[in-house]
């Protein structure tokens, strides 16, 4: 039976667990604050620059680009962002499963995966997955700069026609509790987001070059703002779930320490209960 001095250490050992669970809440919440603000900064440029280019496709009768045409989908490159780090609950088992549940339904088709975070890129590797390439720790502080750079990848692939078509596997950011999954086409660029809302806003650009040499322009373009999106979706994503689990893991942290309270004084009280019958006991046997 456990002493009074292992359940001292015992709870000594789950407050300390407590305390870090905590931090890591705090932590992750400053963190999810600042993705969510880099998300909303965002969504200004990626609104306007769709307005422009919805207005530019509309000025061609017959928009010509590498990255609008269509061809039959054999060949496959699946982008899957899941976490760089764990202890966020099941954020990357529920991507990975989500990635694992897409490449079942392409079967017989040739797919190659580009994994970001470390996360998506140690369970793809074990799978035995065709890499197109790899990013690991770049969702912590999401970076322009990579967004480009894996546009101009998966651009450069489906315009040299070494894939057919381009699909994103992420957690787009809704709420702390409610992450919602997300496959979602890249390539070819089939509609432009926007296009099913009314068209309220007439302005009349004056383009200075030709519509069909600015298109060309802005469809890459285009693509880099649909990668960004999904990077700053899924690492907001991430710190909300990481949020969530380290507040449930305190909880029950509290759960775990007021119990083994609970029985350490029951233990204690027996304790004394024996010590006092022991006393009375000898007290009447001298009597």
């Amino acid at each position: 039976m456990p002493t009074l001095l292992d359940f001292r250490r015992r709870i000594r050992s789950v407050k300390n667990t407590q305390q870090i669970t905590r931090a890591m809440k705090f932590v992750s919440a400053a963190r999810l604050r600042r993705a969510q603000e880099a998300a909303l900064a965002a969504r200004p440029y990626a609104s306007e620059l769709a307005r422009v280019l919805r207005s530019t496709m509309a000025r061609i009768e017959t928009p010509q680009n590498p990255l609008l045409a269509r061809r039959p989908e054999e060949r496959i490159l699946l982008l899957v962002l899941a976490g760089e780090r764990g202890l966020a609950g099941a954020f990357n088992t529920n991507i990975l499963r989500e990635a694992v549940k897409f490449i079942k339904t392409k079967q017989g088709k040739k797919i190659s995966v580009i994994p970001v975070g470390k996360k998506s890129r140690d369970a793809l590797r074990k799978t035995g997955a065709h890499f197109a390439g790899e990013y690991v720790n770049v969702l912590a502080r999401v970076d322009f700069g990579v967004a480009r750079e894996i546009a101009n990848l998966i651009s450069s692939l489906y315009a040299e026609e070494q894939v057919d078509s381009v699909y994103a596997v992420f957690s787009e950011f809704k709420n702390v509790i409610a992450p919602n999954l997300i496959t979602e086409k890249l390539l070819p660029i089939e509609k432009i987001e926007g296009d099913d809302a009314p068209q309220t806003d007439q302005t009349d650009y004056i383009y200075e070059q030709p519509a069909e040499q600015i298109l060309n322009s802005l469809l890459p373009r285009y693509v880099e703002t649909q990668v960004l999106r999904a990077l700053l979706e899924s690492s907001a994503a991430e710190h909300a779930a990481r949020m969530t689990a380290m507040e449930a893991a305190t909880k029950n942290a509290g759960d775990v320490i007021e119990a083994l309270t609970l029985h350490m004084n029951k233990v204690r009280q027996a304790a004394i209960t024996k010590e006092i019958i022991e006393i009375v006991s000898g007290a009447a046997s001298t009597a």
